[in-house]
């Protein structure tokens, strides 16, 4: 699982989301960008920003560390916003801390051309994870240190949702029209001979593995956490099985 750490200082609400996310200073003397529980997309958004990073990273793209953010909502009572008092006491213990890069610009689609290569390869892994969330009005990236950083993750894996209906959607042909790449992404079989060998059942297997138990559980459908496990892995590795199916 990834690592827990304590969280010892609310600092300030983060309102560019409409998850409400917020700045927080944790015990390891590090600082995180906080995704809680109780936010509207509730828990399954925060298993789609751990496995969309973990295979971000497996296939060669700068993306934020995480780590499991135990925090107690009591260090944020002087909070006078209510929404987000609200949310915090709905998110008492285990949250998702996103590294903050701090420094970093948004991405400005009018400022910076990318190449092909470099944009097929981001429209492909969106295409696969089903991210809808990587438009010309909100491209979700970072410039820092002179790198492309992928950020928010949490609209991907949308079959998770619907999981009694999930085997159908993994043919589902993605929708490209708004992806801020689309203009750029014209070598998608490149993309696709260099990318599609790293997704392997071991690098599935592993992704699932950081998700903490309790996340999982209560799953309707499932017996275990383990069978929900399970269920992600048998979902991708048939994605990763049709590409043409869903390639754009």
């Amino acid at each position: 699982m990834l690592p827990v750490v304590k969280a010892t200082r609310y600092v300030l609400p983060l309102r560019e989301g409409g998850s409400l996310p917020g700045l927080v200073e944790a015990a390891d003397l590090g600082t995180y960008v906080a995704k809680f529980t109780g936010a509207g997309q509730g828990r399954k958004a925060l298993i789609a920003e751990i496995l969309a990073g973990a295979l971000a990273r497996a296939l060669g793209f700068h993306t934020p560390d995480q780590i499991i953010l135990d925090f107690d909502p009591v260090m944020a009572k002087h909070e006078p916003d209510e929404e987000v008092q609200d949310l915090l006491d709905a998110s008492p213990g285990w949250n998702l801390g996103v590294d903050f890069l701090p420094g970093s610009l948004g991405y400005d689609p009018l400022g910076w051309t990318p190449d092909a290569a470099f944009a097929s390869r981001v429209l492909w892994f969106d295409a696969f994870i089903g991210n809808v969330d990587r438009s010309w009005r909100n491209p979700n990236m970072l410039v820092w240190h002179g790198d492309v950083w992928l950020i928010d993750h949490g609209a991907s894996l949308y079959f998770h949702h619907a999981w009694a209906s999930a085997a159908k959607l993994v043919h589902r042909p993605y929708d490209v029209d708004d992806h801020v790449f689309k203009p750029y992404a014209k070598d998608l079989r490149g993309a696709e001979a260099a990318l599609l060998p790293l997704v392997t059942e071991e690098l599935l297997r592993s992704a699932v593995a950081l998700v903490p138990e309790a996340w999982l559980s209560g799953e309707p459908g499932f017996g275990s956490p383990q069978d929900v496990r399970e269920a992600y892995v048998t979902q991708l590795l048939a994605r990763a099985a049709a590409p043409r199916s869903w390639l754009p």
